[in-house]
């Protein structure tokens, strides 16, 4: 039986415990949702604070010069390589998830010119299944975008393949594909393939280098932290770039973009997926939030995170047996940094236990979804989570009619 105690001691020994402090989080609050939003940390304040107070205020338009800011796409891109196991040069922050998923189907589709079918996943993120079969519509031929069981991939690749896209960990479930397996059977194949990290990165080890990543993209506002609507990440390997194109060509992506050309040349390297201006202020605010991951490595994360969400499912089953289905992967190898319970009354559920200081989210039909981000999360927070939950369950206030009342964002 695991007691308060116990994880008051795993806390105290924790090598990473000391960079909770560089959080702003509430009172009161066990904020297991930083797989949806992450919380905001001091420096990402200080940062944003600088940007306006100083080099917006004062520098005004000199600060596109002096304060580097038409440098902080690439900048960003290399201090974020590293939590993807990227090397310097690969890796570019601007735009949105979806926008830069886009740019790299669309240059991929180009690139096998001779190939009609992309491959998705039918449990894909939605969006990215739009912006997947808008891209294809677009491709200049007629394209087949099939939305298939995951575990059926081998069986539907094929020489009619041009383009893989999967997610890295299942936004519902937290399960983990094999990376590096799966990127070999699409290149046997001879397709390209491109990973979505939304889940990922921050959250897991990831070595796109190590699998032979061809493209890859994820946001920054979940395990990053880098606020509401933060800028997404853009990975390209070094072998790619001058050879993908970018469909959505713009001007700070040219190669001489105050010569105001009317001819389209693009940039070297990583510049060249630069479209329009991005939003200094929000760079700022990912920036800011980049620099508690100075001081952790991500192996220290992983390993906290394994801990933590084995310690939330053995509570949970523990002391609530057989009330909840644990969808998540066992296998540390299969899951993410976060644990799926499927229950009936899912919503009412999460909604309770928000009321009561716990804050996961729900996802429909039934997932009650709880992300255990090891840069902040302590093993206390998990005791104190499932004995609010306990609370919950027991007293069945989850049934209560104003949790029942669907709200926008769930």
């Amino acid at each position: 039986m695991i007691l308060r105690d116990d994880c008051a001691a795993l806390d105290e020994a924790d090598e990473i415990s000391d960079l909770r402090a560089e959080f702003r989080l509430n009172s009161g609050e066990i904020y297991l949702d930083g797989n949806s939003l992450g919380p905001v940390t001091h420096a990402a304040s200080r940062r944003v604070n600088e940007v306006i107070n100083v080099e917006w205020a004062k520098g005004l338009v000199r600060s596109w010069n002096a304060a580097g800011w038409m440098a902080e796409p690439t900048t960003l891109g290399d201090r974020l390589a590293p939590l993807i196991g990227a090397q310097p040069g690969e890796v570019l922050v601007a735009d949105t998830l979806t926008f830069f998923l886009a740019k790299l189907i669309g240059g991929a589709l180009d690139l096998r010119a001779d190939r009609h079918v992309v491959l998705t996943d039918v449990a894909n993120f939605h969006s990215d299944i739009y912006i997947v079969e808008a891209m294809a519509r677009r491709a200049g031929r007629p394209m087949v975008v099939k939305a298939i069981d995951r575990s059926a991939l081998e069986k539907e690749l094929s020489d009619d393949v041009a383009l893989v896209m999967l997610t890295h960990v299942d936004f519902r479930t937290g399960e983990m594909l094999d990376m590096k397996g799966i990127t070999k059977q699409v290149h046997d194949a001879g397709a390209l393939m491109l990973w979505d990290f939304a889940h990922s990165a921050g959250a897991v080890e990831l070595d796109v280098t190590g699998c032979d990543v061809d493209f890859a993209a994820g946001c920054g506002y979940k395990y990053l932290n880098g606020g509401p609507g933060a800028p997404a990440f853009l990975y390209v390997r070094e072998r790619w770039q001058g050879v993908l194109e970018n469909p959505l060509p713009g001007w700070l992506g040219h190669a001489r973009p105050f010569n105001f050309e009317l001819t389209y040349e693009p940039a070297q390297g990583m510049q060249a997926f630069v479209t329009s201006s991005p939003s200094v202020i929000a760079l700022a605010a990912l920036g800011g939030a980049l620099e508690v991951w100075e001081h952790a490595t991500m192996a220290q994360v992983r390993a906290k995170s394994l801990a933590l969400t084995d310690m939330f499912i053995t509570l949970v089953e523990d002391r609530l047996p057989g009330v909840f289905e644990v969808v998540t992967p066992r296998e540390h190898h299969k899951r993410g940094s976060q644990v799926a319970l499927r229950h009936a009354e899912g919503y009412g559920i999460i909604q309770a236990l928000i009321e009561r200081g716990v804050i996961g989210d729900f996802r429909d039909p039934d997932i009650c979804r709880f992300g255990f981000a090891p840069l902040y999360v302590r093993y206390v927070d998990v005791y104190d989570a499932v004995e609010r939950i306990v609370e919950v369950m027991t007293s069945e206030m989850y049934r209560d009619e104003r949790f029942s009342q669907r709200k926008p964002v769930t």
